[in-house]
């Protein structure tokens, strides 16, 4: 089905962790891989370059936050994204779905699409699945998704509406995509944490063969239990020669528990967002720069880091970033934050292929005062 540039292999498996390639128009995806999120066209406080030298090979923009702002034609007139942003390696584009639901003021919500304002300036706009298509199309993202309704993970009877709606809509995203061989759409998994729904959302979306498969509705309020119980009810459902890439999740732990669960991509804010907080991810748990015991530390954030910021700066130094409120503090501490997320995927894949991801990754929960991976599943 697929066409030549968007071909998936799975180079290696270590029970059900899996190491694949993702090949695109802009460059191949190693997975697993985390993608670092760049809503507006921008990953917030760093360049693309940084990008580049910190090891990302994918990144994400969000289709409802460009299409209100500049304007997906816009971005269409000038080139497309990767041109816009400067950016050579693989776009995800999402389909402006969670957005629509959790910033906007809906008015509507029926089988052809949703009515909803806008967060900014309070204008009405109508979202559908052939406009979300369109909107897609128009900023030329590498991967794109179906327009999907992310329901309450725990109100089962609204959710069964919701599941409806999202296999029907994403039947009429595939009949706009058309298999071109300029994009790849993947099919998004909804039906909270109840198993039944879940696999009914996997059979009505495997039959629908789409190139890739995104596990929506986690992460969004639920236990870590639940979002791994329902893992690994997904997991043996999905086609094993396509990826699957669950939306919106970027701690180590829930990274390394992912992989366990055979998912090969990852993406989320959070390593930006606290960077702006004055949070740093580290091996041993997050931690707040600004606190005063590390004001005359002079050891980097982590030792066995190897970003550019631990190369060369210290604990001391980025507080005094921090307490001085310079934009340099929040460029500095993302870039450690996204490499942490981005050598933890490809560090996981090396341990895949040496079959002794067990042992990576039960290490790696237990520095974070975790489980080890065999007692969580």
């Amino acid at each position: 089905m697929l066409g030549k540039p968007f071909t998936f292999s799975l180079d290696a498996v270590d029970g059900r962790a899996r190491a694949g390639t993702f090949h695109t128009p802009h460059g191949p995806i190693l997975t697993p891989v985390f993608a670092p999120v760049g809503t507006q066209a921008t990953v917030k406080a760093v360049t693309p370059r940084d990008l580049t030298d910190l090891g990302a090979t994918l990144i994400l923009a969000n289709t409802y936050h460009l299409y209100l702002r500049p304007g997906d034609e816009l971005i269409r007139d000038l080139g497309g994204l990767h041109k816009f942003m400067h950016w050579d390696g693989p776009i995800l584009t999402d389909s402006g779905g969670f957005q629509v639901w959790s910033l906007s003021s809906i008015n509507r919500i029926d089988d052809d699409g949703v009515t909803f304002r806008s967060h900014i300036d309070g204008s009405s706009h109508r979202l559908t699945p052939e406009r979300s298509m369109g909107i897609q199309q128009n900023l030329g993202a590498d991967i794109i998704m179906c327009f999907d309704e992310c329901a309450d993970p725990a109100n089962y009877d609204y959710l069964k509406t919701a599941l409806m709606r999202t296999h029907y809509w994403a039947s009429k995203c595939r009949d706009v995509w058309r298999n071109t061989d300029e994009q790849a759409l993947f099919g998004i998994v909804q039906g909270g944490v109840f198993e039944d729904l879940r696999t009914e959302s996997c059979r009505a979306l495997t039959e629908l063969d789409f190139p890739g498969y995104a596990i929506g509705g986690l992460s969004v309020g639920e236990s870590k239990a639940d979002m791994a119980r329902t893992l690994e009810v997904i997991d043996p459902l999905l086609p094993a020669n396509k990826p699957r890439y669950l939306m919106g999740v970027g701690t180590i732990q829930d990274l390394v528990e992912g992989v366990a669960r055979g998912v090969d991509f990852f993406d989320c804010v959070l390593p930006t967002r606290i960077a702006r907080h004055d949070a740093a991810l580290t091996n041993f748990g997050q931690i707040n720069i600004i606190n005063a015991k590390h004001a005359r530390d002079d050891s980097p954030l982590d030792d066995a880091c190897s970003c550019y910021t631990c190369q060369h700066f210290s604990r001391a130094y980025l507080r005094h970033m921090a307490k001085s409120k310079e934009i340099l503090g929040a460029t500095l501490l993302s870039i450690h934050n996204l490499h942490m997320l981005v050598q933890l995927a490809q560090d996981m894949r090396t341990a895949i292929f040496e079959h002794r991801f067990e042992d990576f990754a039960s290490q790696r929960l237990s520095q974070l005062g975790c489980k080890p991976l065999k007692e969580t599943s």
